[in-house]
């Protein structure tokens, strides 16, 4: 079943010390934002094809998310995905189809909407995360959420991109990390999700 309202609005903390690393990254992607780039909405067709002739019928949705998105935002040079399948827990019916296709099997986190990650683990690729879902998860509801919001508010994808840089920049003198960068963020993402949760009469 689909989440309720109440659970897409819910407040959500992500338990670190619950994550199961399955694999390291052998590359990692750069923090740096860079301009809008038209070429990254043919870059998550392109994988979607990919994940589609691997998956077949086990797939419910394939969405583009994240920054890369959000055309005229600026983002890092990494194309985020969604992917919703039957059943996240059913590591047998996806894994080694994603793996074949190219895919790196990093983290399992069974306490946070049983989220499964992939990136993309091909020589001289561009940078692809894929996260797997399963139908109920609220976290691909709030993803896309926030996506539209941005698609038409500019002032707040005008802060947002803002933030974005300011983030990158103080996480980079800081020699941070990719986590550290997000946290950088987060204040300003549940604001603005604050806000989109209100358009819809999600929340008064």
């Amino acid at each position: 079943m689909p989440p309720t309202t109440a659970q897409i609005t819910a407040p959500y903390e992500i338990k670190l010390e619950l994550v199961e690393r399955v694999a390291s990254r052998t590359v990692e992607p750069s923090i740096a934002i860079l301009k809008p780039n038209p070429e990254w909405p043919q870059r998550f067709e392109e994988v979607k094809k990919r994940i589609q002739k691997a998956l077949g019928s086990f797939i419910v949705d394939i969405a583009h998310t994240g920054s890369t998105s959000v055309p005229g935002l600026p983002a890092k040079d990494i194309i985020d995905i969604d992917l919703t399948v039957k059943d996240a827990t059913d590591e047998a019916s996806y894994v080694e189809p994603l793996e074949q296709a190219g895919f790196l099997f990093l983290l399992r986190e069974p306490s946070w909407h049983q989220h499964r990650f992939f990136v993309e683990n091909r020589p001289n690729a561009h940078h692809v995360n894929v996260h797997v879902w399963s139908p109920d998860s609220p976290e691909v509801a709030r993803h896309r959420i926030f996506r539209d919001w941005l698609l038409k508010n500019p002032a707040d994808r005008e802060l947002y991109a803002k933030v974005k840089y300011e983030a990158a920049e103080q996480t980079t003198l800081a020699g941070g990390s990719m986590m550290e960068y997000t946290d950088r963020k987060e204040k300003t993402i549940l604001e603005i999700l604050d806000r989109a949760f209100r358009d819809l009469g999600y929340i008064e």
